[in-house]
């Protein structure tokens, strides 16, 4: 716990209190200025960069034209509601709390007979425009997203949801890096003991810095650190961050992401994408169950091609087509784990390629993976086909998270196939239900509604309904307000 540091009315032992603990004279940055207005020496402590020179330069216009009688009878009542013309000012009486705002962006003004620094909040930070996410798009929607700045993106959700309930809790988390984190929720709908249980546990966060921001949170908040699913779902959309405020979840937001963490999420929040909502329902429904699809086939179309190669009995003669119809140079799991391996490869280096020269690497891979690979007898023809639907499957899961977990599965469910054949299959199957049925996302199943069982909502996971027939909110999150 940090030793607090009062203020006290020695002018010169505070400010060379915090030139030192800055390390002023270490850090170019770091800018100490000595004024003096109204008779009184002042001292301005600041990070280049951070602070809108405008408006210093407004405020220091109107402190030299001060003189000492302007600062009487009570010159920081003078200086707070008269003579300093900004908006947000607030006051600190700790040295080391006052230094420590300075490194956050704010400017501190120390005023020579006064026994408290006054803050003055008057910074800007680099910023990109918002933005449409890549990992999110939509063909009908709005094309703003978060960036990577806390209070860009508290606005974004403030331009959509003017409740006068709306909470922003601020926290800081991080002994040295003081990363802001905001709790964001609808107080008339939120269940006030999920947000105490959250802010208990992000408070028992004790570590120096949050280096990944919410990935970092993610992992000591998650409790199984082992476990490949996500706890939490991720979103870059204000659109989608509001839909779930609207049902009563709370959003972690933190400094320096574009990614805000929606609590508590289940298997079910990683398979659903604003583009169902964005067209008719019919329309949302049809390609709720295309994706359904296409993520579940990701999963286990691999081990049950694997499973009737090797199996040809289970099959019926209609489908006797199925299998290699020519075999590779190497074992088909071989075949499996190395395509498997090379995905993911292709993947990795699609990410740190350059876009001027993504196309020629997709060109090389295609050849590579697919042309050559099967005409030196590496691969079959079915291996790539299978593969080919996997990985478009994967794809398709509209969590990033999500997608990489079911990819770990597959290639674990796959392993258990070729090892023991039929029974691997149902084994791997059943203990992968077992383990997401096991699991919880802040105290809530994961698997809900499906388990535990509840037939209406689990409806409304599976067929996208219309909006104006889904009046109750999700009845896990015990919102105050259960009736939209």
């Amino acid at each position: 716990m940090k030793e607090k540091q009062l203020m006290f009315n020695h002018y010169e032992s505070n400010v060379s209190y915090i030139r030192d603990r800055l390390g002023v004279d270490e850090s170019f940055d770091l800018i100490h200025l000595d004024l003096q207005y109204a008779g009184k020496d002042m001292s301005l402590f600041m990070v280049d960069g951070f602070v809108k020179d405008e408006i210093l330069h407004r405020i220091m216009a109107f402190l030299a034209q001060l003189s000492p009688d302007d600062l009487e009878p009570d010159p920081l009542k003078r200086l707070m509601k008269t003579n300093v013309p900004y908006v947000e000012l607030d006051t600190n009486d700790d040295l080391n709390a006052a230094s420590d705002q300075v490194l956050a962006g704010p400017a501190a003004l120390i005023v020579d007979g006064l026994e408290t620094i006054i803050m003055i909040d008057a910074r800007t930070y680099p910023v990109r425009p918002p933005q449409e996410p890549d990992v999110e798009r939509v063909v009908r929607g709005a094309r703003d997203g978060f960036v990577e700045t806390i209070v860009f993106n508290t606005a974004l959700i403030r331009r959509r949801i003017r409740d006068r309930s709306l909470r922003m809790h601020y926290l800081q988390i991080g002994r040295r890096s003081m990363t802001d984190v905001c709790l964001c929720y609808i107080k008339d709908i939120v269940d006030p003991s999920r947000v105490d249980d959250l802010v208990q546990v992000l408070n028992e966060i004790d570590t120096d810095a949050l280096p990944m921001a919410e990935k970092t949170i993610e992992e000591y908040v998650s409790e199984r650190y082992w476990n490949p699913y996500p706890s939490v779902r991720y979103t870059e959309r204000p659109d989608t961050a509001s839909a779930h405020l609207y049902e009563g979840h709370i959003l972690i937001i933190v400094d320096g992401s574009p990614s805000v963490m929606v609590t508590p999420a289940t298997f079910w929040h990683h398979l659903q994408h604003a583009e169902e909502y964005r067209q008719k329902p019919l329309v949302g429904a049809y390609l709720r169950f295309v994706r359904f699809i296409a993520v579940f086939a990701s999963i286990f179309i691999l081990p049950l091609y694997y499973l009737l190669s090797f199996e040809p009995a289970l099959l019926p003669e209609s489908l006797a087509f199925i299998g290699p119809q020519a075999e590779g140079s190497m074992p088909l799991i071989a075949q499996f784990i190395i395509a498997e391996i090379g995905i993911d490869m292709l993947r990795m280096a699609a990410i740190h390629t350059p876009s001027s020269l993504a196309t020629a690497l997709g060109l090389v891979a295609a050849i590579l993976i697919g042309q050559v690979a099967v005409e030196v007898g590496l691969f079959s023809n079915e291996v790539v086909l299978y593969l080919s639907i996997a990985a478009i499957g994967t794809f398709a899961t509209p969590s990033y998270e999500m997608g990489l977990a079911d990819r770990l599965i597959r290639i674990a469910l796959l392993i258990m196939t070729a090892l023991f054949g039929i029974k691997g299959y149902v084994i791997g199957i059943t203990i992968w239900i077992l383990y997401l049925s096991k699991m919880k996302s802040f105290n809530v199943p994961f698997l809900w509604p499906f388990m535990p069982f509840s037939a209406r909502a689990l409806r409304d996971v599976v067929i996208r309904s219309p909006i104006p027939l889904k009046n109750r909110r999700p009845a896990f999150l015990h919102p105050k307000d259960p009736d939209r």
